[in-house]
């Protein structure tokens, strides 16, 4: 297949270019600088414009730009740049997308479940209703974004993505070297829930979505069972063999990083029905396959 990408120089976009292009599709990635070589097409996701000569032939594309939401502290204008990044962004793709006279067949553009909000622990599929504050509502208006493409007979897929396990970047990528010297612990009170997925299966349900005709709409990418920070904790020192004494109290917390702490104290128990429905297999159901898989990439 022809496959264009957003986002091809992040944790996922990276990562699902090599696994791609190891099974020899052709990969084109939308850049933002004067494209270098035939498999790169200029964009502008703020200006809204696309090289739509260039995307001739893609057959699907998956959208993964935005943001990072915790690169920065929130401030009003930071908030501002992870909603603009990924809702522009989207509306600048979609309506290129729909104005191409043979459009791609499938359109897999990222979100989180942080649409959800704070669920405390309850479970949420994706039939469950968009929760309330600032990143379930960046998270409603960046997948409503899409509509023109959806419009033009595109089908399209939103990968609500939750904690992906590895070293090499993200959330995670921040916590291995603190349980590495001894020093990770539980955040606030560990009650609260984490959907986590490896990135090994996060790169294969991405993939899985493009191949499968019956899937469109939110798609939850998480493990099939989501574990309470506490668990993850203590996962995380059995595997690494370290202590995890340590504990971050929820003010601690929201004095280093602001209003963002909110994010990672609160609870979303998000379980994936409809990548199982569809019959996805997992290859790190559970949380220490998911670490030992992280670790084993960090050496490759």
């Amino acid at each position: 297949m022809r496959i264009a990408i957003t986002g091809s120089s992040g944790l996922i976009g990276s990562a699902l270019v090599r696994s791609l292009r190891s099974d020899r599709h052709e990969v084109v990635r939308l850049v933002r600088r004067e494209p270098s070589g035939p498999d790169e097409v200029r964009w502008d996701p703020q200006g809204g414009t696309v090289d739509t000569t260039r995307l001739a032939g893609v057959e699907a594309v998956v959208h993964l730009a935005g943001a990072g939401v915790g690169d920065h502290r929130w401030t009003d204008d930071y908030k501002r740049t992870i909603r603009d990044s990924r809702v522009r962004g989207t509306d600048t793709l979609a309506r290129a997308l729909a104005s191409l006279g043979t459009p791609p067949r499938v359109l897999v553009s990222g979100s989180g479940i942080t649409a959800y909000g704070d669920t405390g622990d309850r479970r949420v599929d994706e039939s469950s209703p968009l929760g309330t504050g600032f990143l379930p509502s960046v998270c409603r208006d960046w997948e409503a974004a899409a509509d023109p493409a959806r419009e033009a007979g595109v089908r399209t897929a939103f990968a609500r993505t939750g904690l992906v396990v590895s070293g090499r970047g993200g959330a995670w990528g921040r916590l291995f070297p603190l349980f590495k010297a001894g020093l990770g612990g539980r955040l606030g009170d560990g009650r609260q829930y984490w959907s986590f997925i490896s990135l090994h299966d996060h790169i294969a349900a991405l993939r899985h979505i493009i191949g499968t005709e019956s899937v469109s709409g939110p798609v939850n990418l998480c493990a099939p069972e989501p574990l309470t920070n506490a668990e993850v904790t203590r996962a995380m020192g059995r595997v690494l063999r370290r202590p995890t004494v340590f504990a971050v109290p929820g003010p601690v917390l929201r004095a280093a990083v602001g209003e963002f702490a909110t994010e990672i104290l609160g609870s979303t128990r998000a379980v994936p029905r409809v990548l199982l429905d569809s019959g996805f297999t997992y290859t790190h159901p559970g949380i220490d396959e998911a670490i030992r898989a992280a670790l084993a990439e960090e050496r490759h």
